[in-house]
């Protein structure tokens, strides 16, 4: 029987919950990396032992760690063992090399990435690793103040994608409330050259090159808040997902606005529908539906929590528009937890099971898509991120 695994990024460390196929009882292991803000973990397909994660501190930077067994233990690529629970690193040295062709003219600032021969590259955290599909040591990794880096030797050494940072656009761009973070990569399936990002607040990019050039996606998106509601750059996209099996359909959530493309980005229309609103942070496909999308309405962006205190996941079956509550074993009063851009996902198996984490702490699982909901785990740190590995 398949077994899934749960990856956990909060604001005090990762958390590792493992179940079998009925997914009724779960093994909980953390926190790892204590104390360090856990901004994202995720295990490559190629080799589900082979995990990645994201871990900052304001102290001490920024480190890239890498499993080999599951998140039994890790090591930090660029040299450093990981010390002991509770006790803080030295500073990292993974070493981040970037494109000084690529500047953008924006001051970019805490931590700095270099071989010994670079200037070097400045930024405060990785937001989102994204494995390849392929190759077990290739790795991408979404910075803030934005940017694209790949790795090709497990996280050991970084080099930019600088064509998107040294688009024309990239001086227009600008850091949302949360900063100006890359958040997105999502890999084409049937194209290796194809990538998508999406970057608050710039919006939405595609290459078809493997990086080389990057073209804006963002027809069809408007923002009041911007002088040009309808401008090529400056939207402030919240998240972007694919089905595998469809990769030229996607769906974002924006800071408003739940949109969908059928042209691989190149235009967008609305699917909010009959949503009680628009904003929110999260959104992900079924497993095995293309067409059966789920969402998080947040009441908006000043209250960010969900509308009358009820914690409802949304899910559409047509691909947007008509979209139904889903609130079987969630709390319907008095609830004020967010849920972070990253901290939804969706496993493999048959039933397909949805899951996603709350500022509050608590990780919500349903093993039927979405029908019936319960806690697998709670009172742990803000969850920031939640990955799910459906293993053999």
């Amino acid at each position: 029987m398949s077994r899934v695994r749960v990856l956990v990024g909060t604001r005090k460390g990762a958390f590792i919950l493992e179940s079998d196929g009925k997914r009724e009882r779960w093994d909980v292991s953390g926190p790892h990396f204590a104390g360090w803000e856990l901004y994202h973990i995720k295990g490559s397909p190629v080799d589900p032992n082979r995990l990645y994660a994201s871990q900052t501190s304001g102290w001490f930077g920024q480190v890239i760690q890498r499993s080999n067994d599951g998140g039994k233990t890790w090591e930090a690529p660029g040299g450093e063992k990981t010390p002991e629970p509770g006790a803080m690193p030295p500073p990292a040295s993974n070493k981040f090399v970037y494109d000084s062709s690529a500047e953008t003219g924006k001051p970019l600032t805490t931590h700095q990435w270099y071989d010994g021969t670079q200037k070097p590259w400045e930024f405060k955290r990785v937001w989102h690793l994204e494995p390849s599909l392929t190759d077990r040591d290739t790795v991408y990794a979404g910075v803030e103040d934005a940017a694209l880096f790949r790795s090709t030797d497990g996280a050991k050494s970084w080099h930019e994608l600088s064509g998107l940072r040294g688009h024309g656009t990239g001086p227009k761009w600008q850091p949302g409330a949360g900063g100006m973070c890359l958040h997105t990569i999502i890999l084409d399936p049937s194209d290796p050259g194809r990538i998508y990002i999406a970057i608050s607040a710039a919006g939405a990019f595609r290459t078809d090159d493997g990086g080389k050039t990057w073209k804006p996606i963002n027809q069809g998106l408007r923002s009041q808040y911007i002088p040009d509601p309808t401008a090529e750059i400056g939207h402030c996209v919240h998240h972007v997902a694919m089905h595998p099996s469809r990769p030229g359909v996607l769906f974002m959530q924006k800071h408003w606005d739940v949109m969908r493309s059928d042209n691989a980005g190149d235009s967008w229309h609305e699917v909010s529908g009959n949503l009680p609103t628009d904003f929110g942070f999260v959104i992900d496909v079924h497993a095995h539906e293309p067409e059966t999308i789920y969402v998080v309405p947040i009441k908006s962006d000043g209250e960010h929590f969900p509308p009358e205190g009820k914690l409802r996941v949304y899910r559409s079956r047509t691909g947007g528009n008509e979209w139904e509550a889903l609130t079987k074993g969630l709390p319907q009063s008095n609830c004020y937890v967010n849920v972070l851009r990253d901290a939804m996902a969706v496993d493999s198996l048959d039933s397909c099971g949805v899951y996603f984490g709350t500022t509050g702490g608590q990780v919500y699982a349903s093993p039927d898509a979405g029908d019936n909901w319960a806690p697998i785990v709670r009172d742990l740190p803000a969850v920031l991120s939640v990955e799910v590995q459906t293993l053999p």
